[in-house]
């Protein structure tokens, strides 16, 4: 269903069973898969490929230009995947350089005025609450949580089960399975209650915490937390996964 009200290029492909509603704009090079709802008022225009049964509420842009001010033209891509739900007044911008994406995974939830800047890496099963801002080049891996109003610098990696606090500035690199809080942001704890929902084992959630003293509470130097972490925790794949990210920190680790 199309709304007569909305404005669809004619060169625009629109999957089956998707939902139109009033006022929205389709640019001419959106690739749109299946049974995606657009509620009303959304503008998605440039090079963008959507995946299917997205739902998004109104006021929200998606595939416009990059605000970095090193655009100078070409053709810049935003990819998105299935099942996102994008709520009110939410912005995805396009990559910056020619040939480059912004791409979103499947099953996130970006809620109310969320901003996703050019370049962002977003994975799958994120949350971001009001307000939480990703400037560009930043990776989010899977699971994470992002807190109403926290925002993160450009070029920062977020790894796999991390939780971020509301308001928190985040500088560098926030750790897998943890809990980061603050501003600047620092590592405060395991996110035991994340990990337990998604149904880590004891195992791992106990290593996990073995880990995370030893890392974040020994008063160390990472490389020597990380040889410590190697010669006392159990070798299990959450923690070599723990470790590498460690290790290939690029920002240092909150």
């Amino acid at each position: 269903m199309i709304h007569p009200t909305a404005i669809v290029h004619d060169s625009a492909l629109i999957g089956e069973g998707c939902h139109i509603g009033p006022y929205c704009v389709i640019g001419e090079h959106v690739r749109m898969g299946k049974g995606n709802r657009l509620h009303a008022h959304v503008i998605i225009d440039g090079h963008v490929a959507m995946g299917d049964e997205n739902e998004i509420f109104p006021f929200v842009t998606i595939g416009m230009r990059t605000q970095d001010l090193k655009w100078q033209g070409g053709r810049t891509l935003t990819q998105m995947g299935d099942r996102n739900t994008i709520r009110e007044h939410v912005t995805i911008h396009s990559a910056t350089a020619d040939g480059d994406t912004t791409l979103i995974g499947s099953d996130n939830h970006l809620l109310a005025y969320v901003h996703i800047a050019h370049d962002v890496q977003l994975g799958n099963h994120i949350i971001m609450s009001n307000l939480a801002t990703l400037a560009g080049h930043i990776v989010v891996e899977d699971h994470v949580v992002m807190g109403g109003l926290a925002a993160a610098h450009q070029f920062c990696r977020i790894g796999q089960h991390a939780i971020i606090g509301g308001c928190s500035k985040v500088v560098q690199d926030v750790p897998p399975f943890m809990m980061v809080d603050g501003n600047p942001a620092r590592t405060r704890a395991l996110n035991k209650v994340g990990l337990e929902r998604r149904g880590f084992s004891s195992e791992n959630l106990q290593a996990l915490k073995q880990a995370h003293r030893i890392l974040f509470r020994s008063g160390l130097n990472a490389s020597n937390a990380i040889d410590k972490v190697q010669a006392e925790v159990a070798s299990l794949p959450v923690i070599e996964q723990l470790l590498d990210f460690m290790r290939s920190s690029q920002r240092g680790v909150a």
